[in-house]
C-alpha cells in the first residue's frame, strides 16, 4: 500500500513527529511504502476561496500543494499528523485541508483511507473532542476511510511522549495496515 504521511509540526523533532516516526517504522515493517509531506517546511499558500478550480482544479496558485496533490492521488492512504494547537489541528495542516477544494471530487471518489495521529500537551478528558470531531466530519464529508487515531494526551514534550504508551501505539497503528 502506498501511504502519505502529512507531517505539520513547525518543531521538526517534536512529539507529534516522534509518534509520526513511530507509525512510519511499523507500517515499513509491513512492506507498505510511506512518503512524507512534511507541510510546516513546504511552500502552502492559503486557499483564496476563488474558485478557480472549480472544485476539480488545477488550483491558480502554484506551491507545493501540487506535490501533494499527486502524492494523494496517488496514494491508497493519508496519515494526518498534528500537534493539538488550541483543540484542533495545527495552522500548516489546515491550510493544507482547505486546499482539498481544488480536487474535492477526485478526493472524494477516491475513498482514501486515513488514520490521525495528534500529540497534546494536556490529558484532560475532553482535550481531543473537537479535534476528533473535525476528523470525523472530514471522513464523513470527503468519504475517508478512518484506520485509526491516536490521540497523545499527555505529550507535550518529546521526553512526555517516549515514557508514555502512544509511541507504541502509533507503531502498532501502523503495523495493523
Amino acid at each position: 500500500m502506498k501511504i502519505v504521511v502529512i507531517e505539520s509540526s513547525p518543531h521538526k523533532h517534536g512529539a507529534s513527529n516522534l509518534l509520526s516516526d513511530n507509525f512510519i517504522r511499523g507500517a515499513k515493517e509491513k512492506g507498505h511504502q510511506v512518503t512524507v509531506f512534511d507541510a510546516a517546511r513546504a511552500e502552502l499558500h492559503h486557499c483564496l476561496g476563488c474558485d478557480v478550480c472549480g472544485m476539480s482544479g488545477p488550483c491558480c496558485q502554484k506551491d507545493d500543494m501540487a506535490v501533494l496533490r499527486n502524492q494523494i492521488l496517488e496514494s491508497d492512504m493519508m496519515v494526518f499528523v498534528t500537534p493539538l494547537y488550541y483543540f484542533g489541528f495545527s495552522a500548516q495542516l489546515k491550510t493544507v485541508i482547505d486546499r482539498f477544494y481544488s480536487f474535492n471530487g477526485k478526493l472524494t471518489s477516491k475513498g482514501i483511507k486515513t488514520a490521525l495521529i495528534v500529540a497534546a500537551w494536556d490529558s484532560n478528558d475532553w482535550t481531543m473532542r473537537e479535534i476528533n470531531s473535525h476528523y470525523d466530519t472530514l471522513c464523513r464529508y470527503l468519504n475517508f476511510k478512518d484506520q485509526g487515531r491516536i490521540l497523545g494526551v499527555g505529550c507535550g514534550t518529546v521526553s512526555m511522549t517516549e515514557r508514555s504508551e502512544f509511541p507504541e501505539r502509533a507503531y502498532q497503528l501502523g503495523r495493523s495496515l
